[in-house]
C-alpha cells in the first residue's frame, strides 16, 4: 500500500519561523530529514520525498479557453492557515506502518533541538481500478 505523508507549515504566507532559526538548528533539521529518508530506503518503504518552495513561488495554471495554452497567474490562492511544506511517498504493508513512520517524521527538530511534533497528514495513494479488455 502506498501512502503520502504530508507535512504542513503554519501560516499560509510561508513564514513559519525558519528564518529565525540558527544555522545549527537548520542544519539539525535538514540532517534529521536526510537520516529519515535514509532509514525509509533501508527499510524498503521509500518511494519519493520532496520539500516544496514557499507559497510566494507558487503559480496557478489553467488551460486557455481559446487555444489551450497555459495561463499562469500568481494568485489569488485560497485562504490558508497552513501550506504544504513537503511530502514523502512510502510503500508499506499496513496503515499502521504508515502511521508509525509519520510519527517518526513528526519528531523533526526545531529551535533548541527540541522536536517540533509536526502534524503529518497520512493519505493512501489510490490506484486505478483494473481496466477490462
Amino acid at each position: 500500500m502506498k501512502f503520502m505523508l504530508m507535512t504542513n507549515a503554519p501560516r499560509g504566507d510561508g513564514d513559519w519561523g525558519v528564518k529565525s532559526w540558527t544555522t545549527d538548528e537548520l542544519k539539525a533539521h535538514v540532517g534529521f530529514m536526510k537520516v529519515f529518508i535514509g532509514d525509509l530506503k533501508n527499510e524498503g518503504a521509500f518511494v519519493a520525498a520532496e520539500g516544496l518552495a514557499p507559497p510566494a513561488q507558487a503559480r496557478i495554471v489553467r488551460a486557455g479557453k481559446k487555444d489551450g495554452s497555459p495561463e499562469v497567474a500568481d494568485g489569488p490562492f485560497a485562504e490558508a492557515k497552513e501550506f504544504l511544506a513537503g511530502y514523502w511517498i512510502i510503500d508499506v504493508e499496513t496503515p499502521a506502518q504508515a502511521y508509525a513512520l509519520a510519527a517518526r517524521a513528526s519528531l523533526a527538530p526545531g529551535p533548541g533541538g527540541k522536536p517540533l511534533y509536526l502534524p503529518i497528514e497520512v493519505r493512501e495513494v489510490m490506484s486505478a481500478p483494473p481496466v477490462e479488455p
